[in-house]
């Protein structure tokens, strides 16, 4: 079993992500996830965190082949290839092997990558803009003035990254089992909503 949250920027999806792992007793991946990838890669760490969940610029690359035709063709990871589509080939080869053992995964097209599987439940949290701010500023020390500018940016790159690296669009319910609202539930019951879906598809 695999769940995977997708998440708006504010959202709580990582306190979600990393409660829903502690009460089903299961590995939790988020950041530390870049970390076996630059075990398994050999690419620097400092490098992966800069461009984490963030397409490729690189438009000539993307007219030729696009990340989610190499990724479906099994495209080698050659030298050559933009370091955004690098570090997502090397990150799609991780999952797929911590995906082996029960987990959640947030982010990183978790839910594209392992697709096709009976054992996952693909997540998407979402929340209402101003709650989303105020957490910014609250949890991340954004700056208030620019928490508005910075949520919608946020949830724009991730969005350009799952649209780029696969073949649907960020959000759309048609991608997932269960979308919560984490501003009107809050955080733990939402994850007890995941538990409770789990439950009912006789996953626990």
């Amino acid at each position: 079993m695999v769940i995977t949250i997708a998440r708006q920027f504010g959202s709580g999806g990582r306190k979600i992500g990393n409660s829903l792992a502690e009460k089903l007793g299961i590995a939790y991946y988020d950041k530390n996830l870049l970390t076996l990838v630059a075990q398994e890669s050999g690419m620097d760490p400092d490098i992966i965190e800069g461009i984490d969940e963030k397409a490729t610029n690189s438009l000539l690359y993307s007219l030729s082949i696009g990340a989610a035709a190499a990724l479906d063709n099994n495209f080698y990871i050659e030298p050559q290839l933009p370091m955004n589509d690098r570090l997502f080939l090397a990150q799609h080869e991780v999952i797929r092997k911590i995906s082996a053992d029960p987990c959640v995964i947030v982010g990183r097209c978790a839910d594209y990558i392992l697709r096709g599987r009976e054992d996952i439940v693909r997540v998407f949290i979402h929340a209402d803009i101003e709650k989303r701010v105020e957490c910014a500023v609250k949890e991340y020390d954004v700056n208030p003035k620019k928490a508005h500018s910075v949520v919608s940016k946020t949830d724009k790159t991730r969005a350009n990254y799952y649209n780029y690296y696969s073949t649907r669009k960020w959000g759309d319910p048609d991608n997932y089992d269960l979308c919560i609202n984490s501003g009107t539930l809050g955080i733990e019951n939402s994850v007890d909503l995941i538990i409770q879906y789990l439950e009912l598809k006789g996953l626990i």
